[in-house]
């Protein structure tokens, strides 16, 4: 099984092994490669890093909207060297997020997320986004700049509806989904994976947020929990669940073609 998507260079592991526990869990639960989520130049190096030095470890590199308050001019230009590691799957992530009213402003928001899919498409990789309450500047901006996106994107931890599903993958966009997709009452989020074809479907803990049931509330999340991500969308997409982890690999190989 494969974590598209997790955040492992903060301290939340070092009570239970550090990184090193992290990935021996994850391998004794059938999680064999992750790709460690950049969202900052500092959170990007680290993940560059643990790349390098673990065979498991995949990364992306990238500036998220609401870290934007740190950025300063030049930061792009480290990030783009980050990008042209040979573990480096992805430009990310990258994106909108209007949730919170002291998010960084909407205009240096939008201004970023373009030149990082231009970055992107300079560097021939596929752009990990981030969308939070802000689906209509999403869209219109990757429409605007549909041909930066040759090689494709993940809609990360995917919150919209159903109905705007069919908006994205007319962009040529997969989906990914974790933890909540396993919440009880997560009605709307079991339509969107109902509505995403099999072959755009991926799974990602976004840990150490997000910990699935039968856990939930448990912090922190690990890639080992993907387990229950799987059996969840198998349930949903009526597959089993050796068939699920089938072609999530296929897709994540497909979409993340420096994975090995």
């Amino acid at each position: 099984m494969i974590d598209v998507h997790c955040h492992l260079t903060g301290e939340e592991f070092g009570a239970s092994g550090g990184l090193d526990g992290l990935l021996r869990r994850a391998k004794e639960n059938g999680v064999n490669r992750m790709i460690a989520s950049g969202f900052d130049v500092n959170s990007s190096f680290l993940s560059m890093r643990f790349a390098a030095a673990h065979e498991e470890i995949y990364f992306s590199a990238g500036f998220h909207p609401s870290e934007l308050f740190k950025y300063r001019e030049g930061d792009l230009d480290k990030l783009k060297t980050f990008c042209e590691h040979e573990k480096c799957v992805a430009v990310g992530e990258i994106g909108l997020d209007y949730h919170f009213d002291d998010n960084p402003p909407k205009e240096l928001q939008r201004e970023l997320f373009i030149r990082q899919l231009f970055m992107a498409d300079e560097l021939s990789l596929p752009v990990v986004l981030h969308s939070r309450d802000a689906c209509a500047d999403t869209l219109s901006i990757l429409r605007e700049h549909q041909s930066l996106l040759k090689k494709g994107g993940l809609m990360h931890c995917y919150s919209y509806s159903a109905e705007c599903v069919d908006e994205f993958l007319e962009l040529g966009l997969s989906f990914s989904f974790g933890g909540p997709c396993t919440f009880k009452n997560a009605k709307k989020v079991f339509e969107s994976v109902r509505r995403v074809p099999a072959a755009r479907i991926l799974t990602e803990t976004d840990c150490p947020y997000l910990t699935p049931a039968p856990y939930r509330g448990v912090f922190p999340n690990e890639p080992k929990n993907i387990k229950y991500i799987v059996e969840r969308l198998s349930e949903l997409h009526e597959v089993t669940q050796k068939e699920m982890e089938r072609s999530v690999e296929e897709n994540a190989r497909r979409l993340f073609f420096k994975l090995r």
